[in-house]
């Protein structure tokens, strides 16, 4: 086992990322069932990963790490057993589905695949189905069966009632039910799987993988530990690199306009009403309706509540008004308007509405719709909107009734503070601003060997309270929408986009004493996330939780890999550093090693976190989704740079930085190629 068997481990390595990789485009093009078909059920596909485990066995025994590196020995025993797990689950499970309508029973399941019917070892009832919804709105809150298994050839007095539910599934002598669907006679479709070994063997993975990437941190003669102590981080002074744990508008004319008050108006903002599937006060509505047609939540000195109030007393003046923003260069020369924002009156000519050509149903089949129909359908999306305001049904106040519980005086206020404090924007900048100053002390420091005079250090100390007045701020603005939407804030990209940026924000408070270039790499990443956040979602709107993210899991899984990718982002400004600075690049490859271990064992274990919550919510922990191969692809890229001792190549300085910054491409990758180019279950575009 020498130079062939090293090879051999590489090119098998490098080949499985390589398909996996592929394969996620290959899903694109041809479809769910080809790639499943032809890649990951595949024997070929299987025998990859089983030439992987033999390898890493054989490496176990050649190296002797029960000896030596016992921790190292069990991370890697804890992948052949999810390996094993997974085969196990392959081979031996069954997955399929069973319809059940109110009153009826069935004694088998249409498996997944071979579509032929299995049999049950009982017989299911469904005694009732219902959906729950949130108070006083149409969106569910969660979906219900209410079901019996009765032994074959026994009575009703021998059934065992039990409830199926989203993320609360029921078992019954090894055979788990999950809620799938429903059907418009109030039928219900229930997942069924069957796994009696693989789900067992592949959790005692997971918690041996948990277990012994704790043991790899802690280990006293371990990687970790010794690069924790070097001397050179220990003296890092300036240069520490750790790696570890508005846009303006066309002002509105400034001309009399008819509207409410300002002290009428404002009285309305604290008037409780059923918006977005959820009870908000109509500031919030008011806010929207502003935004989405002008681009901000003014116009011109007239707040939110004027201008809403203003198209309800005098359509027929307000439709004058230009204030319904056209971001298509295209679509306005094809309309005649030469300003970026249109009036209402410029989209008729009479009765006829110019965008019919754009948006009725023959324009957008035939394939995806062209840049211009989209921008259409942006535009006819907005004068909708105006068309439910004057008709009466975009507002729709609390039902006299009581039926909805309106929200307590503290909840008010609080969304009120939330959106009149514009906290990505300002945040942002800030971050942006500081980052880039703390930047600059970092490379003065850098190049200046003498140490630095008061002044710089009150530069420093300048910096450091920046950092935590922007952390303290982000702070607030995150648990707002938090004690907003009464839900961790992590159910769609802008959410994800917060979390990171907090998670940057907060390793570098912790950690800027003992490694000082975590401020500016901290302020520039919570920078960058919060720029992409308020680019993607100038108006982000808090909904109720679809009920299937109502999950614990859920808030684990996206916070560990968030706090993942936080750590990943310094390695990859780590690495630029190191570029430009070679005489630092040896000191920067230390962090970076000293990072990587943090980074890829939160990802790791934020990957089967969502693996677990998976199984629990649709009966499978992994479906080869491309996020989750993805996720795979950057753990596996990132775990190489763990193997400096056998890749020589890994030590030197240049090398590895170089490969720290291609290594993120996995990253974006995972995060936005998937959500905006491939596609999936989860795709947050």
């Amino acid at each position: 086992m020498g130079k062939a068997f090293k090879a051999t481990v590489v090119v098998v390595y490098v080949l499985l990322v390589a398909v996996l990789a592929v394969a996620t485009f290959v899903e694109r093009a041809q479809g769910t069932a080809f790639v499943e078909r032809n890649i990951y059920h595949s024997y070929w596909f299987c025998s990859l990963w089983g030439v992987l485990a033999l390898a890493t066995v054989a490496a176990c025994i050649r190296y002797r790490w029960w000896l030596t590196k016992l921790p190292v020995l069990l991370l890697h025993g804890s992948f052949l057993v999810i390996l094993a797990g997974a085969l196990t689950t392959f081979a031996t499970g069954k997955k399929g589905y069973v319809h059940l309508a109110v009153g009826s029973e069935a004694a088998s399941f249409v498996e997944q695949g071979s579509r032929s019917l299995q049999p049950l070892p009982f017989t299911l009832m469904l005694d009732s189905f219902r959906v729950e919804h949130y108070p006083g709105t149409e969106a569910p809150a969660d979906y219900v069966s209410y079901v019996r298994f009765r032994p074959h050839g026994e009575g009703d007095t021998a059934a065992v009632a039990t409830v199926i539910s989203m993320n609360r599934i029921a078992v019954h002598r090894g055979y788990r039910f999950y809620q799938a669907s429903y059907d418009e006679e109030g039928g219900s479709w229930l997942t069924v799987n069957h796994d009696p070994w693989g789900i067992g063997v592949t959790y005692a993975g997971y918690a041996l993988l948990g277990l012994s990437m704790l043991w790899v941190l802690l280990a006293r003669g371990g990687g970790f530990r010794r690069l924790w102590r070097h001397p050179l981080l220990r003296r890092g002074g300036s240069l520490v690199a750790c790696l570890c744990l508005g846009a303006t508008g066309v002002g509105a004319q400034q001309r009399s306009l008819p509207a409410l008050p300002r002290h009428s108006a404002d009285s309305l903002a604290r008037v409780q009403v059923v918006y977005n599937d959820r009870v908000v006060p109509f500031n919030t509505l008011a806010r929207d309706f502003v935004t989405k047609l002008y681009g901000r939540p003014d116009y011109g000195n007239l707040t939110p509540e004027q201008v809403v109030s203003g198209w309800l007393l005098r359509p027929d003046v307000w439709k004058g008004e230009p204030m319904l923003r056209i971001k298509s260069a295209e679509l306005r020369r094809w309309l005649g308007i030469p300003s970026p924002y249109a009036r209402l009156s410029d989209l008729f000519d009479g009765q006829e509405y110019r965008l019919n050509k754009w948006v009725k149903p023959d324009s957008l089949s035939g394939g995806q719709p062209s840049a211009l129909v989209k921008a259409a359908l942006e535009v006819d999306e907005k004068v909708g909107l105006v068309l439910m305001l004057t008709g009466g049904t975009l507002i729709r106040p609390l039902p006299a009734d009581g039926s909805v519980p309106p929200l307590s005086p503290a909840r008010v206020e609080a969304e009120l503070l939330y959106n009149r404090v514009p906290f990505a924007r300002i945040l942002f900048m800030a971050c942006l601003a500081l980052g880039c100053l703390a930047f600059a002390r970092l490379l003065q420091g850098c190049l200046r060997r003498a140490p630095g005079g008061r002044g710089l250090r009150r530069v420093d100390a300048g910096l450091a309270a920046g950092l935590y007045a922007v952390t303290a701020m982000h702070l607030v603005g995150y648990g707002l929408r938090w004690y907003i939407g009464r839900h961790i804030p992590l159910g769609n990209g802008y959410e994800t986009m917060l979390f990171l940026a907090l998670c940057a924000l907060l390793l570098a408070c912790l950690l800027r004493r003992r490694f000082p270039a975590t401020l500016p790499f901290g302020l520039l990443l919570a920078g960058f996330a919060l720029l992409v956040a308020w680019l993607g979602q100038r108006n982000p709107q808090i909904t109720p939780l679809m009920p299937v993210l109502s999950s614990p899991w859920l808030s684990a899984h996206v916070s560990v890999i968030m706090m993942a990718y936080a750590l990943f982002f310094f390695l990859l400004l780590g690495g630029v550093l190191g570029l430009c600075l070679p005489a630092q690049a040896g000191r920067l490859m230390l962090l970076g090693r000293l990072m990587l271990y943090p980074a890829v064992f939160l990802l790791g274990a934020g990957i089967f976190l969502g693996a677990v919550w998976a199984n629990v919510s649709w009966g499978r922990y992994w479906a080869w989704d491309p996020k989750e191969v993805w996720a795979l692809v950057t753990f596996m890229v990132y775990a190489v740079a763990f193997h400096a001792g056998s890749l020589r190549w890994l030590r030197r300085p240049r090398a590895f930085h170089l490969y720290m910054i291609a290594a993120f491409a996995t990253v974006l990758m995972t995060y936005f190629g998937v959500n905006y180019v491939l596609g999936g279950m989860h795709s947050y575009a």
